[in-house]
């Protein structure tokens, strides 16, 4: 396997790590209870971790077309949990929230960057990495 390929998925095994334990702080250590959507993240974050873990210690470039679906589901997710959280009209009639509302934003940083605009930026680059690292294995 050549050192881009290796590369790449060490960075989006990084990345997942980042996310993950990003999640985690926010719900462990900062009390942040996390909504259904939130949760629907979570399950296809979590995962990467192993699947991308798993890609670079045995120098497995194919584990990469598993991080793009899952990460593609993710940034869909993400995508539509922050349009949900940014515009006020959705509020009433959002798809797959549980007791806790998915309106609600624990962090609003500059305006803009919630707990799902960083999932989705993780999605993202996870996606377009992965399929960097499977077009050129």
């Amino acid at each position: 396997m050549n050192k881009q390929v290796e590369n790449g998925l060490l960075f989006a095994w990084m990345t997942s790590l980042v996310a993950t334990l990003g999640s985690l702080y926010f719900s462990e250590v900062r009390q942040f209870e996390p909504c259904a959507l939130c949760w629907y993240q979570r399950i296809l974050m979590y995962p990467l971790v192993i699947i991308l873990a798993i890609g670079v210690v045995r120098k497995d470039a194919n584990a990469a077309i598993y991080a793009a679906v899952l990460s593609g589901i993710g940034f869909f997710i993400s995508a539509y949990h922050y349009y949900v959280q940014k515009m006020p009209a959705t509020d009433d009639d959002v798809l797959g929230c549980g007791t806790v509302s998915c309106t609600g934003a624990y962090i609003n940083w500059l305006g803009f960057i919630t707990i799902p605009f960083l999932a989705g930026i993780a999605f993202m680059v996870i996606f377009i990495v992965s399929m960097y690292v499977y077009k050129k294995r």
